[in-house]
């Protein structure tokens, strides 16, 4: 018992926050760079995504050359990601949605010039199973996260449904069928409002400036949710 008091004491102490928010940043930036080489070159979009994610944060001047740095070492030919997703794993897998954000920053990187090369997919995959994320569960996730960027941008009133393949994406988004009840959409919906809900993050270490990504989720979660009550409603 004393062990285990000690553990939990230990895992919410300053110094190990510390510890967890620099591994969650140098990972970040390292496997951004990794993953937007993966295809075989750097597009203006990746680096553009990456920018806007450093804009974002609202890093210092510091942390702003520091972050490039990273990339520009993930990027290079000698990089082994699996060195850093095992650093990653050991300081930050006891904190599931912080492994969950760390991939949603990814894919969005590998989407940022609108298509997924099969280079980027299969680093991608190698990143998932190195944080110990079944196959089947990320090629979820990605069917996710690709549903959710079509509702990014719209506010409340934009999420009429208006084609049938909108409202499917919305089921998409939130990781269930047309056939799953109120009742199942509805918790599908709370629990991914939950894996992103900001003050969650942060108690897990994430760092403060680093939790936009999960707002503008959460927003594109909740339009999604919308349409479908608006869909089954008959509104």
């Amino acid at each position: 018992f004393d062990r285990g008091y000690a553990r939990v004491q230990a895992e919410g102490s300053p110094q190990r926050r510390l510890e967890v928010e620099k591994s969650f940043f140098e990972t970040l930036f390292s496997l951004l760079g990794y993953l937007a080489k993966a295809d075989g070159r750097v597009s203006e979009q990746e680096v553009r995504q990456t920018e806007t994610y450093m804009s974002e944060m609202g890093l210092t001047a510091e942390h702003r050359r520091e972050a490039i740095d990273l990339f520009k070492q993930g990027s290079a030919a000698g990089f082994d990601p699996d060195a850093q997703i095992a650093n990653f794993r050991k300081t930050c897998g006891r904190r599931p949605n912080l492994v969950r954000m760390l991939l949603v920053y990814l894919v969005n990187i590998a989407l940022a010039d609108g298509k997924l090369e099969e280079a980027e997919a299969q680093a991608l995959r190698r990143v998932a199973a190195g944080l110990g994320i079944s196959a089947a569960m990320f090629e979820q996730l990605l069917q996710m996260i690709r549903a959710q960027n079509s509702f990014g941008g719209g506010g409340p009133g934009k999420a009429a449904p208006s084609s049938a393949d909108e409202l499917q994406r919305a089921y998409d988004a939130l990781g269930v069928g047309p056939e799953a009840s109120d009742a199942q959409v509805k918790r599908a919906y709370r629990k991914l409002m939950s894996q992103h809900h900001p003050d969650k993050l942060i108690g897990q270490g994430m760092p403060d400036d680093m939790v936009k990504e999960a707002n503008v989720r959460s927003h594109e979660i909740r339009t999604a949710y919308d349409l479908i009550n608006r869909a089954r409603s008959g509104g």
